[in-house]
């Protein structure tokens, strides 16, 4: 079975769809305790052999170390995942803010990694503010250090999770590093979109019900600790129950805060999801209905930490910890399982032909020595 690592890893989710994609979690570092606990809960107590989990800075730790701990003598890591925090590059950004942000640095202490493990392969994943020109030198450094370490990179590619049947509009960049030494003249980056390009799809959402978030607001597990919402004011529930069900916006419910006179922006903040379209970006901040649409369709109360799960296509299964807070900042951090699972095995071939390579020439060194 190929092996990957998984650094940053959060509640799990690209470590879960590498297991779909049949890959074998070796190892995933996380600093979050909440975070770690979703992932042992959920990633660890299924399979016979389950993966290291490091609760810690990933500063500051030894690679050296932590690869003896891992890895055997003559055993392969096929491919190393990890999405650095993104913040500093967030699009929510004004002005420079986030230039500086010491967080940024982290995409360069995961080439300490890929130095020591030796992927067959690495995958990437942040936010599009990473492409912004003020970020520019954050993004070249990251490339050289991937080509000093061995590495073809592909450009950075950005996709929306929508058009590969995610119900939900997300943009993420993608950047995929494969050993130099490798023939990639067959390799197609990124694979094709499964639910057709945006431009088209932009005319027809009403008439794409398989990229609809409608299977989100079905009835949860019974005892799901998850099937919960935030608490809101009397206030804000009379707010929610003036807008019109099935996208209602802000102005709808006649709610109207200083800020709001002062700057009309952000005009989702309050707003009801449309469950006949596919639904917003789910951020840290899903469950909050003042950070974004995030309102029931009908109800009045935001979306719960299950709704937001569906739509980062993880299974009902799936049970985060830590409380409302924790558990929504964890969905909004996650890949989509369903995105995530379509990435890998489009790798997967290109994984498994070095394994496969590699084994010939093992046995053909093996010969001459004999």
């Amino acid at each position: 079975m190929l092996n990957c690592i998984d650094l940053f890893a959060g509640a799990g989710g690209f470590s879960l769809a590498a297991g779909l994609a049949g890959l074998r979690v070796r190892l995933a570092i996380e600093n979050n305790p909440h975070a770690v606990s979703t992932f042992r809960r959920n990633i660890c107590s299924g399979p016979a052999h389950p993966p290291l989990v490091i609760n810690e800075d990933i500063r500051n730790l030894s690679p050296n170390e932590i690869y003896k701990q891992v890895f055997s003598d003559g055993e392969v890591c096929d491919l190393l995942l990890g999405g650095p925090p993104c913040q500093g590059f967030s699009t929510h950004r004004i002005n420079n803010a986030g230039v500086d942000d010491e967080r940024n640095n982290l995409i360069h202490i995961y080439f300490d990694f890929v130095r020591k493990f030796e992927p067959t392969a690495f995958l990437m994943e942040n936010v599009p503010g990473m492409l912004w020109p003020r970020h520019q030198d954050y993004v070249k450094r990251f490339f050289a250090e991937g080509e000093e370490a061995g590495y073809s990179l592909f450009d950075p590619v950005v996709l929306d999770a929508r058009d590969f049947g995610i119900p939900q509009r997300r943009k993420r960049v993608f950047i995929l590093g494969v050993k130099s030494e490798l023939d990639v003249s067959d390799v197609i980056w990124p694979p094709a979109p499964t639910h057709g390009d945006t431009a088209a799809r932009l005319k027809n959402d009403r008439l794409a019900p398989w990229i609809s978030c409608m299977s989100a607001f079905g009835p949860a597990p019974l005892d799901d600790i998850n099937d919960v919402h935030m608490k809101h004011s009397a206030e804000l529930i009379e707010a929610f129950e003036r807008t019109p069900a099935n996208g209602g916006s802000r102005k709808d419910s006649g709610r109207l805060l200083p800020c709001h006179a002062e700057h009309d922006g952000h005009k989702d903040v309050y707003g009801r999801i449309d469950p006949l379209l596919p639904g917003p970006t789910m951020t840290t901040a899903c469950i909050n209905p003042s950070k974004g649409r995030f309102v029931h369709p009908t109800k009045p109360h935001g979306i719960t930490v299950r709704q937001a799960a569906r739509m980062q296509t993880f299974p009902d299964t799936f049970v985060f910890d830590g409380g409302l807070m924790a558990a929504g900042q964890q969905v909004g951090n996650a890949v989509p399982i369903v995105l995530g699972s379509i990435l890998l095995k489009h790798v997967t071939p290109l994984l498994e032909r070095n394994r496969k390579s590699r084994l010939i020439d093992g046995q053909l060194r093996a010969r001459e020595i004999i």
